[in-house]
């Protein structure tokens, strides 16, 4: 039987990912800290994943198992796996890349010679890239031969809205109908798996970043602006008027960089906002301005979905002020359950908005960080 190992058992990693690989065919072994998620999962050996939207629908996931991330055992099923998947956030791919990093050490020294794929499924750029980049540090040359020959580490661009709703069952999981997996096709080892869902892409940067500019940028926008305001979902915040301008307008402004970098038809792409707008709607979801804007330091630094969709739409000579309102709205994300939150209102009391807006975002253009500082005042009187 073909098997799958998915690290990261949250809700991401049970909703989408893992829930997509289980359909293909795969026994799904999820791979976490978090023992009583293990437990639950080995002791029902299934789980409901909750289609909540216009219409709503049941999957049952049940060719399944659970391992402790942090033991010896997991090595066993990196050796018998074709592919493993991640869902544990960007910060902890480092941590987990030495136990993948055994993992091969182990099917070089058994001379397994079936190819294996590790897909980091992270809300980041070229997040499989960063991943094998953090293994193969701890790989010896000849491991590294091994690796380049049977492991591939292909790219990808993961879109699903999965919010922490808490179900009589703990380990089921709601999401929404919507989802996206696009990934890059020629970094593939070995035959290319058939799974139902998953996007083969050939120019993934450019589903990428259409993903981050457009999804990931009007949901922070969306969660800073109702987060300020004092709403408690992305669906109640969007239903305020002023709050829909601006977000629909920030990605308005961030799709025509897109269309300018990459040549998107400049219609399919309003198309496309529009439709992710209708994401943010769906009453069911209930999903937490708090959950989306958490790590705020993370989502204003150069490479992510604030700067970046900045600062191609001025590398284009375009209009960019509601991009500048909601990196405004972001400054002011004060949440004291947040880590990042917290050090960024320390950073902005001892060294001001300037100085902490050019610390994270490299952003060196003195009028533009004026700008955003004008931002910062403004967005307190929306």
């Amino acid at each position: 039987m073909k098997k799958a190992i998915q690290f990261g058992a949250g809700n991401i990693g049970r909703g989408f990912i893992g829930a997509l690989l289980e359909e293909a065919g795969y026994h799904v072994v999820f791979a976490d800290v978090n023992k009583e998620i293990i437990h639950k999962i080995n002791e029902d050996k299934c789980y409901t994943v909750h289609i909540m939207d216009v219409q709503c629908s049941e999957m049952k996931i049940t060719n399944i198992s659970g391992i402790d991330s942090t033991t010896d055992a997991v090595l066993d099923e990196i050796k018998q796996a074709q592919m493993i998947t991640t869902a544990v956030g960007l910060t902890i791919l480092p941590r987990i890349a030495p136990t993948i990093a055994k993992g091969i050490s182990l099917r070089q020294q058994s001379g397994v010679e079936s190819y294996l794929n590790i897909i980091a499924c992270e809300n980041a750029i070229k997040a499989s890239s960063q991943l094998k980049q953090a293994v193969y540090e701890q790989l010896d040359e000849a491991t590294k031969q091994y690796a380049d020959k049977y492991v591939g580490f292909p790219d990808c661009s993961v879109d699903r809205i999965v919010p922490p709703v808490k179900s009589e069952n703990f380990i089921d999981v709601v999401v929404e109908n919507y989802y996206e997996w696009n990934v890059e096709q020629a970094a593939f080892k070995g035959e290319i798996p058939a799974i139902k869902g998953m996007n083969l892409a050939d120019n993934l940067m450019a589903y990428i970043e259409r993903k981050l500019f457009t999804l990931n940028t009007g949901h922070c926008i969306t969660s800073y602006l109702g987060f300020l305001k004092g709403y408690a979902t992305i669906d109640e915040s969007i239903a305020d008027e002023k709050i829909y301008n601006i977000v629909k307008s920030a990605m308005t402004e961030s799709g025509n960089g897109l269309i300018k970098k990459y040549g998107f038809d400049k219609e399919a792409h309003m198309k496309y906002i529009d439709k992710i707008i209708g994401r943010f709607k769906n009453p069911y979801l209930k999903d937490d301005v708090a959950r989306v804007g958490r790590e705020p330091i993370r989502k204003l630094s150069p490479s992510d979905r604030l700067i970046k969709p900045l600062m191609t739409a001025i590398e284009y000579g375009l209009p960019v002020d509601n991009i500048i309102i909601g990196i405004g709205a972001a400054l002011h994300y004060d949440n004291t359950a947040d880590k990042q939150s917290v050090e960024l209102q320390e950073k902005i009391q001892n060294l001001g908005v300037i100085s902490t807006v050019a610390e994270i975002s490299g952003i060196s253009d003195k009028n533009l960080l004026e700008k955003i500082e004008k931002s910062y005042k403004y967005v307190i009187n929306l």
